[in-house]
């Protein structure tokens, strides 16, 4: 026979919360139940910000570069790719602000701030693997910044959570790519 299951019960202190949101209001989003290392986040976060920079870069010159018999359907991909790596470096100079951070757009380090490279390539097949690599460099290095997020702020893991899902997606559309343009003998 069964057990019954017992009810949790779920109880918060809404007097103790109130008084807490009245506390450091100049911190924003941050309250005292912020649980990660701000100063840590903030830098991860610029990270990534350089890393999209980086891969918006690399993918409008691989758009006005590319040429051949598939180049424009190839540069059209290159511009999408673009397009959606700037809104992720958007979302997250957001996300750094609503933490009281500043966005490190400086063009100075940008490439050392940055987890991947800026590979230009030569020929198609050449920039659409550099492109490939710079998404699996971001696959791997944002699925690590996800763990270390992990329950301590949730905000800022599922936006790295959804930037993750995309850059998955573009590695599969740089992998089709390369077997399309490489069927193609360019």
């Amino acid at each position: 026979m069964a057990k019954p299951q017992m009810e949790k019960t779920f109880l918060m202190d809404i007097e103790a919360i109130r008084k807490r949101a009245r506390q450091h209001m100049e911190k924003g989003a941050v309250t005292d139940d912020y649980k990660a290392d701000l100063k840590t986040v903030l830098r991860v976060l610029n990270e990534a910000l350089a890393t999209e920079i980086v891969c918006v870069l690399r993918y409008k010159r691989h758009q006005f570069m590319a040429s051949g018999l598939s180049a424009q359907s190839v540069a059209d991909e290159f511009k999408e790719h673009a397009a959606e790596e700037q809104a992720h470096a958007d979302s997250i100079a957001f996300r750094i602000t609503e933490l009281g951070g500043e966005p490190n757009f400086s063009p100075e380090g940008l490439l050392t701030r940055s987890h991947s490279e800026y590979v230009e390539g030569h020929t198609l097949v050449e920039m659409i693997k550099e492109d490939l690599v710079a998404e699996r460099i971001a696959i791997e290095s944002y699925g690590e910044i996800i763990r270390y997020l992990g329950d301590n702020d949730p905000t800022s893991r599922r936006l790295m959570e959804e930037i993750l899902a995309k850059e998955e997606e573009h590695a599969e559309d740089m992998r089709s790519l390369i077997e399309r343009v490489g069927k193609a003998g360019l």
